[in-house]
């Protein structure tokens, strides 16, 4: 477990360890894994999770941001540690984040202190999650458009058919001009969920984007809303 510089959660922990078979290009996690040679080795943590005991304070905690947690490499008998962690520690908020979005359906309705997230970096990803999430019963749904590649388009109908409460938009990084997205995909995403009144987070990565074109490098960095009407902080 480890405070993080992930911008929208306070830590981050890694219950099951190894290569993520995801195989995604950008990843810096399986760039990690093959420049120190550490273990590959799919299998679970036991004393990553008995960590959890250290935090105190309630606490966003995304969970698996080194691997994907959905998919068909991960024993099911390793999710009872996974789910008693987070039963046992309801003062914290569990975030998941997933690109393998088949793999929700199983595990609905969500405890509520979990926030349930798909990943989607162009609009075809994006669709796909869409008709998933969309089934899911969880406290908060969201989106992370990271690394936004390519235009998505969302309107206010798409977000509330699916019950969407949240996105998060950020590049690639390294941040490069091949790979940066255009300002205008960003805002056309921030009107739609203005529209429907959803929070919406940017990540630090885009401030160059914002300082280039409106001089300036404040940008949305929003929460959802907690079922109590609190802001989550």
């Amino acid at each position: 477990m480890n405070k993080t510089k992930i911008e929208w959660c306070d830590y981050t922990i890694n219950p099951v360890k190894g290569l993520c078979p995801m195989a995604c290009s950008y990843c810096y996690a399986r760039a990690m894994y093959k420049r120190f040679k550490w273990d590959e080795t799919i299998r679970l943590d036991a004393a990553a999770i008995q960590e959890i005991h250290s935090i105190k304070e309630p606490s966003r905690i995304f969970v698996g941001s080194t691997i994907e947690l959905f998919g068909d490499w991960i024993e099911p008998e390793w999710y009872d540690y996974i789910w008693g962690m987070v039963k046992a520690k309801p003062q914290h908020t569990f975030i998941f984040l997933t690109k393998y979005s088949s793999g929700l359906a199983k595990f609905s309705p969500f405890p509520k202190n979990c926030w349930v997230g798909v990943s989607a970096t162009d609009e075809g990803q994006f669709l796909v999650g869409w008709h998933r999430l969309k089934d899911i019963q969880a406290t908060v749904k969201f989106f992370s458009l990271e690394p936004l590649l390519k235009p998505i388009l969302i309107s206010k109908e798409t977000l509330e058919q699916a019950g969407i409460n949240w996105l998060i938009v950020g590049q690639q990084t390294p941040t490069s001009i091949k790979t940066s997205p255009k300002i205008e995909w960003i805002e056309e995403i921030c009107q739609a969920a203005t529209s429907s009144n959803i929070p919406v987070f940017l990540k630090n990565n885009l401030k160059p984007l914002y300082k280039e074109h409106y001089g300036m490098t404040q940008i949305r960095q929003e929460f959802p809303v907690s079922p109590s009407g609190v802001e989550e902080k």
